[in-house]
Parts: structure tokens; C-alpha cells; sequence
């Protein structure tokens, strides 16, 4: 199974660009799984301490508009995450998209959330209650962890229980973050420890924050620890071959 992850840019000129890139990318790689970064079609909203309903409304309806456009990366199944409204309340909610139904099914929502400088998050949308159940994305079983949920290692461990084949994490660069190699290597050692505690692929696609900054290191890891696919700014896509009998025989050791 031919898995894709990447790194994306805040600003819509260079996004699009990106975009672009992904496309020609999944195409030429015949790509079965695209993880896309945590809600990539509008520009990091949650900015300003004061929740504004026009900017909820534009986000939303960004992605309503992009998610037509994830047929261009047929036939691969799509993961991210976009703003939705449930009745009165708002979420960050993980999504699969896959070209058969043609609409983007969720299949997690957010629950750790940022409140700092740059992520007032608890402004803009609510935490959903803990609900980390896997979910069927063609031949693989999924489970999500989004941004700093990939800190609950418990979580990923259940997921491991639930038999799933990858740990998908899609995240923002925030404007707080580290931008040095050692911020970059704490990332890294969150996704081996969710591989290591599920005894599944941990994945995982970055966006940037502010201005037109990228997002940080993507990566593709295997149940083992292996870096097998690396992102960064000179090439910020990257994709592996994976064997999901893999996941099977790392649970039995």
C-alpha cells in the first residue's frame, strides 16, 4: 500500500502551489492513502482570543468548497481534519474521503485542544468527548490522533487493541512552536512512541501556522520504529510502500 504525507504552506498562493504539487505527486506514485494537515483549505483561524462568526463561516465553507476537489487525488483514500458545525456546536473533526461515496465521513473529533498564543482553540470550537474508535479506509483500519493528541499515548494503545494499521496525525506548525531540530525530534519521538504503543504505522502531514510559513517534518513510521518517509521544506512530500502484514506480525512479537 502506497502511503503519502506532506507539509503545506499557510498562505493560499503557495498552498495552492502545493496542492498542485500533492496532486501531480499521489498521481505519479499511484498513491493508495493521502494524509492531509489538521483543516489545510483555509488559513489558521484560530488566531484572535475573540471567536468571530463571518471567519467560522469562510472556513467552513473553504473546505465545504475544496472538498470537491479531493476527487483530483482519486483513487486514494484522503484523511484530515476540517471545521464542521453539529447542531450549535463547533468542532475540528477528522475525516476519510474515499472516491466510491464521494463525501468526506467522520471519523474523529478533536478533543485535546490548544489554548495559548497563536491556537486560542477553546475559542473557536468545543473539545468532543473522548471517542477513539478506528475506522475501515479501504483495505486498512484507521485510527486518528489530532495535533496534541498525539501525546495520549493510552489512546494510541487502544488503537493498537483495535487491530488498526496506521495512527494518522494530522497537525499545525503553531506560531509558538520551536522552529529548531530538537523541536523537530520531540515531534519524531511522539510519533514512534504512538508506533511503539499500537504496534501500527504512525503518519503524520504539518501545515503552517501564520503568514506563509510551511508546516514542520511529515513523516511515515513503521511499527518498529523505522523512519520509513521524512518531509521537509526542499522536498515536503514524501511517500512510502508499506506491507500491512507488517502490523500483524509486530503484535505477535
Amino acid at each position: 500500500m502506497k502511503v503519502t504525507v506532506c507539509q503545506l504552506h499557510n498562505g493560499r498562493r503557495n498552498f495552492t502551489q502545493d496542492w498542485d504539487r500533492l496532486v501531480e505527486h499521489a498521481r505519479a506514485e499511484h498513491s493508495d492513502l493521502v494524509l492531509l494537515p489538521e483543516m489545510p483549505f483555509f488559513p489558521w483561524f484560530p488566531t484572535p482570543r475573540e471567536f468571530d462568526s463571518d471567519v467560522w463561516r469562510a472556513a467552513v465553507k473553504a473546505h465545504d468548497e475544496w472538498e470537491k476537489r479531493l476527487t483530483e487525488l482519486a483513487p486514494a483514500v484522503v484523511l484530515g481534519t476540517r471545521p464542521i458545525d453539529f447542531g450549535n456546536v463547533r468542532y475540528n473533526a477528522g475525516f476519510a474521503w474515499i472516491d466510491e461515496e464521494g463525501l468526506a465521513a467522520t471519523i474523529h473529533v478533536k478533543t485535546c485542544l490548544f489554548n495559548e498564543e497563536g491556537a486560542w482553540e477553546t475559542t473557536w470550537y468545543s473539545s468532543a468527548l473522548p471517542d477513539f474508535e478506528s475506522a475501515t479506509v479501504g483495505r486498512a483500519s484507521v485510527g486518528m490522533l489530532i495535533g496534541m493528541e498525539l501525546w495520549q499515548t493510552d489512546q494510541a494503545k487502544l488503537y493498537g487493541e483495535d487491530g488498526v494499521h496506521f495512527v494518522a496525525v494530522p497537525r499545525v506548525n503553531g506560531v509558538t512552536d520551536d522552529p529548531t531540530a530538537s523541536a523537530i525530534d520531540e515531534w519524531l519521538a511522539g510519533g514512534c512512541a504512538a508506533a511503539a504503543a499500537s504496534g501500527a504505522y504512525c503518519i503524520s502531514s504539518s501545515r503552517g501556522s501564520h503568514d506563509d510559513s510551511a508546516g514542520a517534518a511529515g513523516w511515515i513510521i513503521s511499527p518498529d520504529g523505522r523512519s520509513l518517509a521524512l518531509t521537509s521544506d526542499d522536498e515536503p512530500i514524501a511517500s512510502a510502500e508499506v506491507d500491512l502484514a507488517a502490523v500483524v506480525h509486530s503484535r505477535k512479537r
